[in-house]
C-alpha cells in the first residue's frame, strides 16, 4: 500500500433524515452497524447537503461545488460528466475509482470520472423529472398515492436493487480490491433505502410495526406551518392526501424499517471489508444524499430546509481518524471533495483551490471555520427559489418571492418556532442576510437556474407536454419498468 494515501470506502444511502440513528439519539430506529462506525470514528451532528433532492445534491457531491457554482438544479438537468469530478481526477491520477448502485446522472456512456459503474441507475431517458421544471401554478403530482398506498411489509424493485449492490460491494472487496495495491482505491456504494416506496423487506417492517409509533411532528392539519413555501410544496406534492391512521403507521415502520434494511446491508459491507484484511488500510464515509421530512409538518419526500430534509448523516471513520468523536460544527458535503483527496494521499495543492469546502479532516480536529454553510433549492415542488445558511446556532431561510424564516437551533432544535416576525431578531436577520450575500448573490442566481429552466422545459415541448409525460414517482433501478402517473 502507498504510504501517503489510504484507500477509501464512500457508503451513500438516499433520503436518510440524519435523526433516524440510534446513534444520534433516536428513540426508536435500530442502526447498529452505522452506530458502530461511528463509535469507531466522527459523527459530524450539523451535516448538510448543498440541495435537498437528488440530482443537485449528487452532482455537487461529485464535483465540491455548491450548486449555484456548477448549475445542475433540479432533477431535470444532471450531471453530464462535463465538469470535473473527484472521480476523475484521482481516475486521471491512476487511482482505481469503482461505483457500484445509484448514481443518478444523466446517462450511460457518458464518461462520470470512474474506472467502472457497476449497475448503475442513473435518470430516465437522460431527461429525468422534466415536470420539476415548471415552476409557476404547480402541477398535482399524479404519482403521490404511491407514498401511501406502497407503504408495508415486502420487497420493492429498490429493495432487490439493494441487496444486488450489498452483493456486488462484497465481492468487489473480495476479489477485486487485491488487484489495485500500486496506488490507493476507491470504492463509492451507493443505496437507494431508505427512499420510497415505502415497503420494507418483513424481517424489518415488523420490529416497528409490531409497537406503538408516535405521530410526526406538528402532523395535525391545525398545527402545520402555513409559509407559502410550504404550502406550495403540500400541494404540489400532495402525499398526505392519500394517508389515514392505518397506512400512515405502515408508512412509518415503513421507513424505520428500511433504515434497518440499509443499516444491514452496509454491515454486510464492512464486514466484507474486515474480512478481505483491507480495514487497516481503508478509511471509510457514509452519508446520504439528503434526508426525509417523513410526514413532520405534514410533508413527506424531501424539498425542504428543515433539518430531517436538508440534514444528513455524515460519519468518518478508519486509520488517523479519531473515534467516538462527535462534531457540532456545521459541515458539507462540499467538505468531502478535499477528504476524498487527502484519504488517498491526492491532496495537491492544485486540486484543492478555488473549491469551498473544508476538508472533515479538519473539522474532525477541531477546526472551527469562520464560514457559512449553504442549503439551495430549485427544483420540483417550489416556486422560489430557496437559500438556506447555517450561522452560528441559527437557521436562516431566504426566499426569493416569499418572507424569510430563521430558528435558533440551540433553542429549538425541532424548529417549531419561526423568529422570523420577531421584532427582537432584526439584528440577527440582517446579520444573517448579510453573510448570506457573502456566500452568493442569491437573486442573480435565482435568474440564471429560471433560465435555464426555460430553456430546458422549451427543448422538451413546453409545459403542457412535460406535465402530460408525468410524474415518475421514483425513478427504476436498472431494468425495471418505467411507469409515469
Amino acid at each position: 500500500m502507498n504510504s501517503t494515501g489510504k484507500n477509501l470506502l464512500v457508503i451513500m444511502s438516499d433520503e436518510h433524515n440524519p435523526k433516524m440513528l440510534s446513534c444520534a439519539g433516536h428513540p426508536i430506529v435500530k442502526t447498529p452497524n452505522l452506530d458502530r462506525l461511528a463509535a469507531g470514528g466522527v459523527r459530524f451532528s450539523s451535516a448538510y447537503c448543498t440541495s435537498p433532492v437528488c440530482i443537485p445534491a449528487r452532482a455537487s457531491f461529485a464535483v465540491g461545488k455548491y450548486i449555484h457554482q456548477i448549475g445542475y438544479a433540479d432533477n431535470a438537468d444532471a450531471y453530464d460528466g462535463k465538469i470535473p469530478s473527484w472521480h476523475h481526477k484521482l481516475r486521471d491520477r491512476g487511482h482505481q475509482v469503482v461505483s457500484i448502485g445509484k448514481l443518478h446522472f444523466r446517462e450511460t456512456g457518458e464518461d462520470h470520472g470512474f474506472s467502472e459503474e457497476i449497475i448503475p441507475m442513473h435518470i430516465i431517458e437522460g431527461k429525468g423529472d422534466l415536470m420539476g421544471l415548471v415552476r409557476s401554478d404547480l402541477p398535482v403530482r399524479k404519482g403521490a398515492y404511491k407514498m401511501a398506498n406502497m407503504a408495508g411489509p415486502g420487497e420493492s424493485q429498490y429493495t432487490f436493487y439493494d441487496r444486488e449492490i450489498a452483493a456486488r460491494a462484497q465481492v468487489w472487496l473480495r476479489e477485486e480490491a487485491k488487484k489495485h495495491q500500486e496506488k490507493p482505491w476507491v470504492l463509492f456504494v451507493s443505496f437507494v433505502a431508505p427512499h420510497f416506496p415505502l415497503t420494507a423487506p418483513p424481517e424489518f417492517f415488523y420490529q416497528y410495526y409490531d409497537q406503538v409509533l408516535p405521530l410526526p411532528k406538528l402532523y395535525a392539519r391545525e398545527e402545520r406551518p402555513t409559509h407559502p413555501y410550504l404550502m406550495d410544496y403540500r400541494s404540489s406534492f400532495n402525499y398526505d392526501d392519500y394517508f389515514d391512521a392505518v397506512k400512515l403507521k405502515k408508512a412509518l415502520a415503513g421507513y424505520y424499517g428500511l433504515c434497518s434494511f440499509l443499516d444491514h446491508n452496509v454491515g454486510l459491507v464492512l464486514d466484507a471489508l474486515t474480512q478481505s484484511g483491507l480495514a487497516g488500510d481503508t478509511q471509510v464515509v457514509y452519508t446520504s444524499d439528503h434526508g426525509d421530512n417523513l410526514g413532520a409538518r405534514g410533508m413527506w419526500g424531501k424539498s425542504t430546509m428543515f433539518e430531517e430534509a436538508s440534514g444528513v448523516p455524515l460519519i468518518i471513520a478508519g486509520p488517523n481518524i479519531p473515534r467516538s468523536e462527535v462534531i457540532d460544527t456545521p459541515a458539507s458535503h462540499v467538505d468531502v471533495y478535499p477528504f476524498i483527496l487527502e484519504a488517498v494521499g491526492a491532496a495537491d495543492p492544485s486540486l484543492m483551490g478555488g473549491f469551498p469546502g473544508i476538508s472533515l479532516n479538519s473539522l474532525a480536529q477541531g477546526e472551527k471555520p469562520d464560514r457559512n454553510v449553504l442549503v439551495e433549492y430549485h427544483g420540483m415542488g417550489s416556486s422560489t427559489g430557496a437559500f438556506m445558511i447555517r450561522h452560528h446556532q441559527y437557521k436562516y431561510v431566504y426566499y426569493i418571492d416569499y418572507p424569510p424564516q430563521l430558528f435558533d437551533l440551540k433553542a429549538d432544535p425541532e424548529e417549531l418556532t419561526d423568529l422570523a416576525a420577531d421584532p427582537c431578531q432584526v439584528a440577527v436577520l440582517a446579520e444573517c442576510h448579510a453573510r448570506l450575500l457573502a456566500v452568493c448573490d442569491p437573486i442573480a442566481v435565482d435568474r440564471e437556474v429560471r433560465r435555464r429552466q426555460a430553456e430546458l422545459l422549451q427543448a422538451n415541448g413546453g409545459r403542457q407536454a412535460v406535465i402530460e409525460r408525468g410524474d415518475l414517482g421514483f425513478s427504476p433501478p436498472p431494468g425495471a419498468a418505467v411507469v409515469f402517473d
